[in-house]
C-alpha cells in the first residue's frame, strides 16, 4: 500500500480506479479505510478514481497526539495536502460520521479544493453528544492517569494501531503521559463544544455558508439519526437529500458493514450526483 509523508506523519492510502473525476472517501470513528473498499470499488467502476486513506491516529498510519484544533480539522488539512500530492484537486470529498465532519470542514477551510460533498451517516443528537466524548477521549485520558502510556497502549484501540503499525508503540511509549492527557483533554473539550449542534461539530452558520454541491444520505441509528442527515440537507444550500429504504433503529450504532445491501444504490446515486455536479 502506498505511503505519503503528510505534515509530519506517514499516511497509508490507496486509489481505486484509473481514470475519471477524483473522490476522497473517509471512514467514521477511528476506523481504517478498509471497510470502504467494497463501496469504493463500486464507485470506481462508474468511471471515478476513489482515494481511501487511514487518517493519522487510525488504521496503519502513524499515531501523533499533537494539535490545537479538533481532530477533524487536522484530518481535513491532511487530506487536502494528500489530494494535492496526487494532483487530484479539486476533488469530490465525502464520508460517513466523523468522515462526513472531516469532509465538511475541508469544504469550509479549503473551498476551492472541493468540487462537491457526498455525506452519509451524519452524526448529531443528544445520544451521540453523550456517547462520543467518552468513546473517543475519556477512556484514554483515564487510562493515562491510572497507568501511564503503558496502560494507553494496552487499550483495544491502541492495540489495533500497534498491530497495524508496530512503530506506533515506540511513538506512544516515548510520549510523556501528562502531555498525552493535555492534548486529549483539549481535543475532548473542543469536541464537546460542538457536540450539541444539530450537525455535530459544525454550526448552522457554517453549514449555510457552504457553496459546494452536496448530497446527503441519512443514517439510521442513535448516533447517526435520520434527522441529523435531514438537518444537514436543510442547512446546506441546494443540497440533495437521498433516503435509503431503511428505518431508524433504537440501537447505539449500526456497523457500516450492515449497509452492504445498499452499497449498489449508494454508488449509483453518488455517481449520478458527481456527473451532474461536474
Amino acid at each position: 500500500m502506498p505511503i505519503a509523508e503528510i505534515r509530519g506523519v506517514k499516511l497509508h492510502y490507496q486509489v481505486l480506479g484509473e481514470r475519471g473525476p477524483w473522490l476522497a472517501l473517509t471512514t467514521g470513528g477511528r476506523r481504517g479505510h478498509q471497510e470502504f473498499i467494497p463501496l469504493a470499488r463500486k464507485i470506481a467502476d462508474t468511471g471515478h478514481r476513489v482515494l481511501l486513506h487511514d487518517r493519522r491516529n487510525t488504521g496503519a498510519s502513524d499515531v501523533l497526539i499533537e494539535g490545537d484544533e479538533v481532530e477533524e480539522a487536522i484530518w481535513a488539512d491532511d487530506l487536502r495536502e494528500l489530494l494535492s500530492r496526487l494532483d487530484a484537486l479539486p476533488a469530490f470529498v465525502g464520508g460517513s460520521s466523523s468522515g462526513a465532519r472531516t469532509s465538511i470542514l475541508l469544504a469550509l477551510r479549503h473551498p476551492h479544493a472541493v468540487r462537491g460533498l457526498l455525506l452519509f451517516r451524519v452524526t448529531g443528537g443528544p445520544f451521540a453528544a453523550q456517547r462520543l466524548p467518552e468513546n473517543y477521549y475519556g477512556q484514554f485520558i483515564r487510562a493515562a492517569r491510572e497507568g501511564g502510556m503503558a496502560a494507553v497502549c494496552a487499550t483495544q484501540q491502541y492495540q489495533e494501531r500497534i498491530a497495524a503499525n508496530p512503530a506506533n508503540r515506540e511513538r506512544l511509549m516515548g510520549m510523556n503521559a501528562e502531555r498525552y492527557i493535555e492534548v486529549m483533554t483539549r481535543w475532548r473539550d473542543l469536541f464537546v463544544n460542538g457536540a450539541h449542534l444539530p450537525v455535530m461539530g459544525v454550526s448552522e452558520a457554517e453549514l449555510h455558508s457552504i457553496r459546494a454541491p452536496t448530497i446527503v444520505i441519512p443514517g439510521n441509528d442513535k448516533t447517526h439519526s435520520s434527522e441529523s442527515g435531514r438537518a444537514a440537507a436543510r442547512m446546506i444550500p441546494g443540497s440533495v437529500l437521498h433516503e435509503l429504504p431503511i428505518r431508524d433503529q433504537d440501537v447505539p450504532l449500526i456497523p457500516f458493514e450492515q449497509w452492504a445491501p445498499y452499497e449498489v444504490e449508494i454508488a449509483r446515486v453518488f455517481a449520478e450526483f458527481m456527473k451532474k455536479a461536474g
